[in-house]
């Protein structure tokens, strides 16, 4: 595995990079500068936003290069990658509404937070969702390899596994958010909330009369509006759809749809409790 003698690959450091000034922009004064007023902030603004302009376009002209390679998109001139990268920054204010609202569901679905603040500086699950949302813009303008940088990095630090690919609406919480996986082809409505441990997940993969992997189809499950997972609950399958309002207990294995407004649990297992003096007289 190599890759030499050709142009070079997008910098895997560059988009951290990015990462990094994208989630000062999207949270000012709470990441990177601080103590900005009106006039410093506009500034600020505008210097970030001209350097992200500036990568972004040779990041994206890179990737979508090298995706000619591999079958993932078109060539594309430097221009194009530059209005690539003007169409993504034309959505940070979007993007930041829609966060502003997933601050305050992590705020409004957790009794331990003591102010919006501490879940802005400390939670996850908020820098998780960040990069997803970014991650997906560039996804459905089908940029190769710069989604999936995003969200891994996002797994790695986090261990909140969102694909780029994924549909998520507004006012989405993990919490604590430890082992979360969200497959690629899901869809989440809004006002959903999942705890650790969760698994949005594909059965085992179809293939092809030639061995290989079916792909382009739907794998993942369907959470509508207003859907409650607990923790370490897996669902399964492209055709499975959790209706309007569901509840998901911990542990649940589930692999069909259900009704709006179900509650779905497990049957609290038979447990044996040995107390000391059994223990010892045993």
């Amino acid at each position: 595995m190599h890759h030499l003698d050709r142009r070079p690959l997008p910098s895997h450091a560059e988009i951290i990079r990015v990462l990094v000034t994208m989630h000062e922009l999207l949270f000012p004064g709470y990441i990177g500068a601080q103590g900005l007023t009106g006039k410093t902030l506009r500034e600020r603004v505008e210097s970030r936003v001209s350097w992200l302009y500036e990568v972004m376009t040779e990041q994206i002209s890179r990737a979508i290069d090298h995706g000619t390679k591999i079958g993932e998109a078109c060539r594309v001139t430097d221009r194009e990658a530059g209005d690539c990268a003007a169409s993504f920054l034309a959505e940070l204010p979007r993007i930041r509404e829609i966060l502003a609202t997933d601050v305050q569901a992590a705020y409004d679905g957790d009794p331990a937070a003591n102010c919006v603040d501490e879940i802005i500086f400390s939670y996850p699950s908020i820098y998780a969702v960040m990069v997803y949302r970014l991650a997906h813009e560039l996804h459905k303008m089908r940029v190769p390899l710069l989604p999936r940088i995003m969200t891994e990095h996002a797994h790695h630090r986090t261990g909140i596994d969102i694909h780029p690919g994924t549909e998520i609406g507004s006012s989405f919480f993990i919490d604590h958010g430890t082992g979360v996986v969200i497959g690629g082809t899901a869809i989440l409505g809004n006002n959903v909330k999942l705890y650790q441990g969760v698994t949005i997940g594909a059965f085992s993969f179809d293939k092809d009369s030639d061995g290989e992997l079916v792909r382009n189809t739907k794998r993942h499950p369907t959470l509508e509006d207003d859907v409650v997972v607990y923790a370490g609950a897996t669902i399964l399958g492209g055709d499975t759809v959790i209706g309007r309002g569901s509840v998901i207990g911990g542990n649940v294995w589930l692999t069909h749809s259900v009704p709006p407004g179900t509650r779905v649990l497990q049957d609290s297992p038979n447990l044996r409790i040995i107390t000391p003096e059994e223990a010892a007289a045993s």
